[in-house]
């Protein structure tokens, strides 16, 4: 048994989740901290245009955010069935489903290029850019959609990497991008002069080199798996299990793209360029404040997609309670931060006090609910790691499509702007609610097969 493969199976299961969840958590924050330092840098950049410029990268962000939804429908797919494959000791079902990730991630990037280019302006305006935002917003998305390629590839290869146990390097790969678009947005934006599009150009650059670290992992030979052209041929049946276990995550990607276009328009008729600046800011700050929780995920889905390919149930749900424990902890310290302190968190990204002011109201009352949304995110997460792609689309979509969505359409007519903010933490209270009923009827499933399991052989 290969040891990363023996840690997964024997590893007690506190030290197993922190040796995964740990490099991915710290992986995942620093990629939230290089998101927010785009907007940070850009709202400094520009003075009086500042809210603007924030307004044209948050009405470009549903683009990158389908970009990810995509990345993470082949990624995650990919790696629930790599992670019970290599459970059950099928080492070649592993490898040939690598290979079609790859042929998927050229497929899909090369049509999201060409698409967005050639689309880019009627593409903003039904996002619910306004004439001012305009200018902003094509600038930086117009950089931006030329790096699909790096963007989906190191994301949906992460997952592979984390999906054979190897969490340290998906991190080395987050921070390496990271850290280097930290450090080309002042060069970029400062010292070329070049706005938004030195942001953009930035953020392309650290991802290929990010990809570029991927690439000689797996051709070095470090990894478990070991890609040959045989296994580029797409398989259909592997291809329809990728893409039906990717259903969830992809739907809660492209469910928040489509609420954060539906925002902007909802928000460009009740607030205007300000409003929807302010929820550029909010939505990036909620993205930090959650970043940490999804690294733990990431460090769950391989203990639980190998455990329960190798039938070891109770592993599998000690594993689900662990993460909900520490999720909750972290959604709430989350809460915490962005309830007390949304004045200093706005002054971050500039010195428009009517925008501080504005953001700091609106805050206060879309955090009200995320205590809560830890228990969502492992939810949603135990049915994309044991292969059950129904119920998680189901939890992927509750939040923004089914609540969301529907409250940011009505609640404005009877409490205008503020039935905007109002609607984040409703909808987080009723997906919890549908998350909890779902998450424990599963459990009982898990004992049952538990039992049955350890029930002894008939004579």
């Amino acid at each position: 048994m290969h040891e990363r493969s023996r840690l997964l199976a024997d590893e007690s299961i506190g030290k197993l989740l922190f040796k995964l969840s740990a490099p991915a958590t710290i992986g995942m924050l620093v990629q939230a901290l290089y998101n927010l330092v785009d907007t940070i840098f850009v709202g400094h950049a520009l003075g009086e245009n500042s809210i603007q410029g924030i307004a044209g990268i948050a009405v470009s962000f549903p683009i990158m955010m389908i970009v990810m939804a995509i990345a993470l429908a082949i990624g995650i797919g990919a790696s629930s069935i790599i992670s019970r494959s290599l459970g059950e000791n099928n080492l070649n079902k592993a490898e040939t489903t690598m290979g079609n990730v790859l042929s998927l991630i050229l497929i899909s990037s090369t049509i999201i290029t060409l698409l967005g280019s050639i689309f880019i302006v009627p593409i903003l305006k039904s996002f619910g850019t306004t004439e001012t935002i305009m200018p902003y917003a094509t600038d930086y998305l117009s950089i931006i959609i030329y790096g699909s390629f790096f963007f989906i590839f190191a994301m949906a290869m992460n997952n592979i990497v984390r999906s054979e146990g190897n969490a340290k390097v998906a991190m080395y790969a987050m921070i390496v991008s990271a850290g280097l678009n930290i450090i080309l947005d002042p060069i970029f934006i400062f010292g070329f002069d070049m706005g938004v599009k030195g942001a953009a150009i930035a953020t392309v650059l650290a991802q290929a080199v990010g990809t570029l670290y991927l690439m000689y992992y797996f051709i070095s030979g470090k990894s478990m798996l070991q890609v040959h052209a045989k296994h580029l041929k797409l398989k259909k049946d592997i291809v329809t299990e990728t893409l039906a276990i990717g259903l969830g995550p992809f739907s809660r990607n492209a469910s928040s793209s489509l609420m954060i276009i539906v925002l902007n328009n909802v928000l460009a008729i009740y607030g205007g360029d300000l409003s929807i600046a302010i929820f550029g800011i909010v939505n990036r700050l909620f993205m930090f404040a959650f970043m940490p929780m999804f690294g733990i995920i990431q460090g769950l889905q391989p203990i639980v997609g190998y455990n329960y390919g190798a039938r070891n149930y109770d592993r599998v749900k000690q594993s689900i309670k662990l993460s909900i424990i520490i999720t909750t902890a972290m959604s709430t310290l989350g809460f915490l931060l962005l309830f007390i302190f949304p004045e200093q968190l706005f002054s971050i990204f500039s010195t428009d006090q009517q925008l501080i002011s504005s953001g700091r109201d609106a805050t206060r009352i879309m955090v009200m609910a995320v205590p809560l949304v830890g228990f969502q995110i492992v939810g949603a997460s135990l049915y994309q790691a044991i292969g059950k792609a129904r119920p998680s689309f189901i939890l992927s979509m509750s939040r923004q499509l089914l609540f969301l969505i529907p409250f940011v359409l009505i609640l404005p007519h009877f409490f205008d702007l503020w039935g905007v903010w109002i609607a984040f933490p409703l909808s987080d209270s009723l997906s919890f609610l549908v998350t909890l009923i779902m998450v424990l009827k599963e459990f009982k499933i898990l004992n049952r097969m538990e039992k049955a399991s350890l029930a002894p052989d008939p004579i």
